[in-house]
């Protein structure tokens, strides 16, 4: 058999991609490494760089209108959108040198700035040259799923790729779709100025536990977004004004810029993946636990492997290829996977929600919750809204956590931990929590575990014993 000309090929060099380059490289392994696009991939060119940047702006001018409560005359922000959209271009600038061309291949990694595409179950072909592989990593991620709404292709929208390339605030954005991503632009948008709309067909971030989202979603309300749920969208049109939306039930929407941020959809078409006997579906490369095809020979990673979409999730999936692939080494995608949405306050998660649990643990299921009104930190920072719940099973096993609040996203990571190690709620108490600090209200949860024991008339009576008996 004829040597193939690499160890790993990798297409697309987004966080997945890029993860398992480098790694096989440093591990002395010949490597190639193809991207059509961006080196970075959506999450540092159009998804949580440029976000995240865009609110950190848009919190910045929300503190000038928000400033009364700490004795500082509050005032309406003087916005520059260019001058935003600049700062959002600098942040992808300052992380750019770790996902480059240049970089990867200092490392040793051969970078091919083409599309890819399957020839063979070991082969790629790429502007007219071929490359065989012992193994193969598809990590060509996801983009913006097109809903079919009638009119819809006929007007100029924005979607996650295109709307950091926007250098005018919007008098009016008209967001379809209320998960993560809408209900983040929805709020960076709105506290830069500009007159907000949310369209959601179904509820407005959906995937979270509805006792947390209502307090994200009564913010948002709050600072003058517009949520319409449920929304039948009928038809989309280009008039004078802009866009115009008519819905079923809620009439005509009328705005000068339209975002889609209704799901997205795996990046699977030209890859030939027929020609190497890959199985696919609508929502991605089909893979068992171990991440791998129907072709032993080809793993999927991130979001073309059909699972959560989230970055590190891709980061997770790289992992376990390099351990499977260059050590054999059995692996299973069985991760607990923790999740943030950046809205203000954040909305992060982790394990089952409230409903999951109850389907199958019934009776044995107990509800711990904090707020942080009862929080000293959140009291002097003035942002006591939210509050961190926990759900327990049999024995106080830590079954799911989610939390609302300022930094919600930095404060679920000991949760993260105790699902992972399978702890129980006791494990959360024992630590001490420096005060004062945002993350005591998780001891303060679980604490909560134990309230009824000082009420049972058992504990009372050891109590009583003990009593009588030590000197």
């Amino acid at each position: 058999m004829t040597k193939p000309d690499f160890d790993i090929a990798v297409i697309g060099a987004g966080s997945g991609g890029l993860t398992v380059a480098a790694a096989a490289a440093q591990f002395g392994q010949r490597v190639v490494l193809f991207e059509k696009g961006e080196m970075g991939g959506d999450c540092l060119n159009y998804g949580c760089v440029p976000s995240k940047a865009l609110l950190a702006a848009a919190k910045q001018a929300h503190a000038f209108r928000s400033a009364e409560r700490f004795g500082i005359t509050p005032q309406e922000p003087q916005v520059d959108f260019a001058k935003v959209m600049a700062h959002v271009r600098r942040a992808i600038a300052a992380i750019e040198p770790n996902d480059s061309q240049e970089r990867f291949e200092k490392l040793g990694v051969t970078v091919i700035r083409a599309a890819a595409r399957f020839v063979s179950a070991q082969t790629v072909e790429a502007e007219g040259r071929t490359y065989t592989a012992r193994r193969i990593a598809v990590a060509t991620g996801s983009r913006a799923a097109t809903p079919p709404i009638p009119g819809l292709k006929d007007v100029p929208y924005l979607t996650n790729e295109t709307i950091f390339e926007n250098q005018t605030l919007p008098s009016h954005l008209i967001i379809i779709g209320g998960g993560p991503i809408g209900m983040e632009m929805a709020q960076a948008h709105r506290r830069l100025g500009a007159e907000v709309t949310v369209l959601e067909g179904a509820g407005p971030l959906a995937k979270d536990d509805p006792e947390l989202t209502a307090i994200v979603i009564e913010k948002l309300k709050a600072e003058g977004i517009r949520i319409v749920a449920p929304a039948a969208i009928a038809a989309i049109a280009k008039v004078p004004e802009g866009i115009a939306v008519t819905t079923k039930d809620h009439g005509v929407i009328t705005g000068s810029h339209l975002l889609v941020a209704a799901g997205r959809q795996p990046n699977i078409e030209g890859l030939n993946l027929e020609a190497a006997g890959i199985a696919y579906t609508k929502r991605g490369i089909t893979v068992d636990k171990g991440l791998k095809s129907s072709n032993p020979k080809v793993y999927a990673v991130g979001d073309v492997a059909g699972g959560l979409q989230f970055t590190h999730v891709a980061g997770y999936h790289a992992g376990l290829v390099i351990r499977n692939a260059l050590f054999g080494l059995p692996v299973k995608a069985d991760a607990v996977i923790p999740w943030v949405t950046y809205t203000d306050p954040e909305l992060a998660h982790v394990g089952l929600t409230e409903a999951q649990a109850r389907e199958t643990h019934g009776s044995s299921l107990k509800v711990l919750r904090w707020p942080f009104h009862e929080n000293d930190r959140a009291q002097a920072e003035g942002r006591s809204e939210g509050l961190v719940k926990v759900i327990t099973g049999k024995r106080g096993k830590i079954l799911g956590a989610s939390i609302v609040g300022a930094q919600a996203g930095e404060i679920i990571h000991p949760w993260v931990q105790a699902i992972t190690k399978g702890f129980r709620i006791g494990a959360m108490v024992a630590p001490v929590a420096p005060y004062p600090t945002r993350g005591e209200a998780n001891r303060r949860a679980a604490v909560t575990y134990f309230a009824d024991f000082a009420s049972n008339i058992w504990v009372r009576r050891v109590i009583r014993t003990v009593s009588t008996l030590r000197p």
